[in-house]
């Protein structure tokens, strides 16, 4: 046999590289193997936008509308007032109250363009945070720059329960003459911009009154001051 001259070691047949394998992907950043599903999704997208961009320019739209109408009109708050008040009766006895008590308001509107139209006005009438009357006051429309008077008649007799300082401030009150009576107006009213009306708005006028007690024609309390009215919006 023949002898055979190896130069190096024999490590046999060479080994094959692994092969690899690539599973599909099911999001990230593939690209979108359903055309339907893509298609759906950019015009979901773009009717986003275009509803997002619609809603964006109408609220420009009114916020530029509101403030020409404001740099137009310049609306200036309506003032009320009570400029008499007549109270010559108030008496307390075991929880029943006994009063008559009359006010003369003015309602003023500075306005040049606007005018307003009073659906409803009620005064309500309270003492030491308890409300013991309520009148309905008759609706008017009022123009530019006008004041208009109003006489709310209170008057009857209600229970009024008083706690904490109540009976107190009453006797306080009853010896000086001079009660504090808080009255307020609740509103539903309607503005006119030449032939344009507002929706309905619902302010509230709140009046804090020291009233003096009249008797036999005299007020021992003294004269009743006029106040003006704080507006407020509920």
């Amino acid at each position: 046999m023949g002898k055979s001259d190896l130069n190096g070691a024999y490590y046999g047949p060479a080994v094959p590289p692994p092969m690899t394998y690539h599973r599909p992907g099911r999001g990230g950043g593939g690209c979108c193997c359903n055309p339907f599903t893509c298609c759906c999704s950019c015009i979901a997208n773009l009717i986003c936008t275009c509803v997002f961009q619609i809603l964006c320019t109408i609220l420009v739209v009114v916020g530029v509308i509101i403030f020409v109408l404001w740099l137009i009109f310049r609306p200036d708050v309506v003032r009320f007032n009570v400029n008499d008040a007549a109270l010559t009766e108030f008496n307390l006895n075991n929880n029943n109250l006994q009063y008559n008590l009359t006010l003369d308001l003015s309602i003023r509107n500075p306005n040049r363009r606007i005018s307003i139209y009073y659906d409803s006005i009620e005064a309500r009438a309270f003492y030491e945070g308890q409300r013991f009357s309520a009148v309905e006051l008759p609706g008017f429309y009022q123009g530019h720059r006008a004041t208009n008077n109003l006489t709310a008649d209170f008057s009857g007799q209600n229970i009024l329960l008083l706690s904490g300082d109540g009976p107190r401030n009453y006797e306080n009150d009853r010896l000086s003459s001079r009660y504090g009576i808080n009255v307020r107006l609740f509103i539903r009213a309607r503005l006119r911009f030449w032939i344009i009306r507002s929706m309905t708005i619902r302010p509230r006028i709140n009046c804090n009154l020291e009233v003096p007690l009249i008797t036999n024609n005299t007020s021992p309390g003294g004269p009743f001051q006029p106040q003006s009215c704080r507006f407020v919006w509920r």
